[in-house]
């Protein structure tokens, strides 16, 4: 999985909790409440519940979300994995 999925996922699960942008919470307790929903939950049970709020309050979800994702983009940088080496980038010498 790339770090942009994940990193869905994890807002998803932020979402869902009773965090709250105004509470201004600590990446620890950004990290405690995705663990909690996503083991609560399930990825595809948080991604429900998003999709049911924005039918449902679309002019706060849109509001929500870009919290949310920011958060998790803060609390989780990416990461960086090194690129595999390709067998025919070879350097020749004459």
């Amino acid at each position: 999985m790339s770090d942009g999925i994940i990193d869905i996922a994890r807002a998803e699960a932020l979402f869902v909790t009773d965090l709250q942008r105004s509470d201004a919470p600590s990446p620890a307790e950004i990290t405690h409440a995705v663990r909690r929903a996503l083991q609560r939950h399930g990825t595809r049970t948080c991604a429900a519940l998003v999709a049911a709020e924005f039918g449902d309050h679309p002019e706060t979800a849109v509001a929500r979300m870009r919290w949310a994702l920011q958060a998790i983009r803060t609390t989780y940088p990416p990461t960086t994995v090194p690129r595999p080496r390709d067998s025919r980038e070879t350097t020749e010498v004459a």
